[in-house]
């Protein structure tokens, strides 16, 4: 069979280009949600893309489409796609990696003008990672009807500033309704962010679910007093009681093994003093697991610690402010991806995805899968997150092919890439 090749030193060249946008000392990036970076960042896509033939549409949360048309427009488009945010100490490749695969299967498409039956189309969709504006995957959860538009375009950062408003200061507030705008089929290449296939020594990843998620906002609110006086029976230390749920979440994981997962990522302390027993703590849960039912019972674990009268003594204020169910990814869409790999003589293996991405709501709304690639060490979230470009390069063919089978090639005037 002969397969589309994207060019992987062009790929490349453009992962290292957008990582200078936002590039932290340790050879990672730093480009939050709606900053300057983060529009520098969707400034270059959008140039990228145009002179790939696309045409540019924004809808009201801030996502970006790139449209290269087909020979029969009405037919809803092919879709790929990722995010361009970071995390605060985050790497080059989450998310990017995604969104600039897209881009290379534009390129090459031109390059090799070719058309397609359908229109394909690259989105980066906005606020992703939820660092800046808690949760994670927004703006594909409003086009999903995960959320209500205004409700996120209320959502402020810890400095008070309004999504709505940082979306218009930067110049990606649309007009256009999430959600009204069709999606055919959506594929999402990602590296891993773990270390299933690096151990497996597999080149792609078929990803054919991802694990659900429920994150709490939770603060416990006691008594400060002074440390050296207040004798250790008459106390109510916020802190203490913290710690004692910080450890059962990790029971909690422990008990639904070998796939629950359970994490404490961060937690204020107040007033935050050496010689001051802490007064109120607040932190955030993170619970997973890929199957529903023992989401569920993870979720009832922790409600029925915190419920314990060890705890009457406290206040403690939980917000189950977000869940992202378990999703099984469509059959054909796999499929796709498995026989794509298999082409090109790529070891696969399948997995389940351990982190959120915006796959999974867009599977909600349309077929979806994802490609994985292997990240070295497993490692994300992290400066030091890489991946090979030989990897890149794989995922990428496999992206492209997938696209065109689904999409249709109808035209190829010049030879693939060797």
């Amino acid at each position: 069979m002969n397969m589309l090749r994207i060019n992987g030193d062009r790929l490349w060249q453009s992962l290292m280009e957008m990582g200078e946008i936002g590039a932290t000392k340790k050879g990672g990036c730093a480009r939050l949600a709606l900053t300057d970076l983060d529009k520098q960042a969707k400034d270059l896509f959008v140039k990228w893309c145009v002179e790939a033939g696309c045409i540019i549409h924004i809808d009201a949360v801030g996502n970006v489409y790139a449209r290269r048309p087909g020979k029969n427009n009405d037919l809803p488009p092919i879709c790929t796609g990722s995010h361009l945010d970071t995390q605060p100490t985050g790497g080059k490749f989450d998310g990017v990696y995604g969104v600039l695969s897209g881009v290379e299967v534009l390129r090459t498409l031109q390059d090799q003008n070719i058309t397609t039956e359908a229109p394909i189309e690259v989105i980066v969709w906005s606020n992703e990672e939820g660092s800046r504006f808690p949760p994670a995957m927004m703006a594909s959860g409003v086009v999903a009807g995960k959320f209500e538009l205004q409700d996120i375009l209320n959502k402020k950062d810890e400095h008070g500033l309004r999504y709505g408003d940082e979306l218009e200061r930067i110049g990606y507030a649309g007009v256009i309704e999430p959600g009204s705008r069709p999606i055919g089929m959506y594929f999402e290449a990602h590296i891993e962010q773990g270390p299933v296939l690096e151990n497996s020594g597999d080149t792609i990843g078929v990803v054919t679910k991802c694990q659900g998620q429920r994150w709490y906002d939770m603060t416990v609110t006691g008594r400060e007093s002074h440390a050296g006086t207040t004798p250790m029976h008459l106390r109510a230390d916020a802190l203490v009681a913290a710690s004692r749920i910080v450890q059962h979440v990790e029971t909690i994981a422990k008990e639904h093994g070998p796939f629950g997962c359970g994490t404490v990522g961060y937690m204020n302390v107040y007033p935050n003093s050496r010689n001051t027993i802490p007064g109120q703590v607040s932190f955030g849960v993170d619970l997973r697991h890929p199957e529903d039912t023992q989401l569920s019972s993870m979720d009832k674990m922790l409600l029925d610690f915190i419920d314990d009268e060890a705890f009457s003594h406290l206040d403690i204020e939980l917000d189950p402010y977000w869940y992202c169910p378990p999703i099984d990814f469509s059959d054909e869409c796999v499929e796709t991806v498995r026989v794509a790999a298999k082409s090109f003589k790529y070891s696969s293996k399948e997995v389940c995805s351990g982190a959120g991405h915006d796959a999974c709501y867009i599977a909600e709304i349309s077929p979806a899968a994802m490609i994985f690639i292997p990240c070295e060490g497993g490692i994300s979230h992290n400066e030091v997150e890489n991946i090979s470009q030989g990897h890149s390069t794989a995922g990428c063919n496999v992206l492209l092919n997938a696209m065109t089978e689904k999409a249709k090639v109808i035209s190829n005037r010049s030879a693939p890439f060797g």
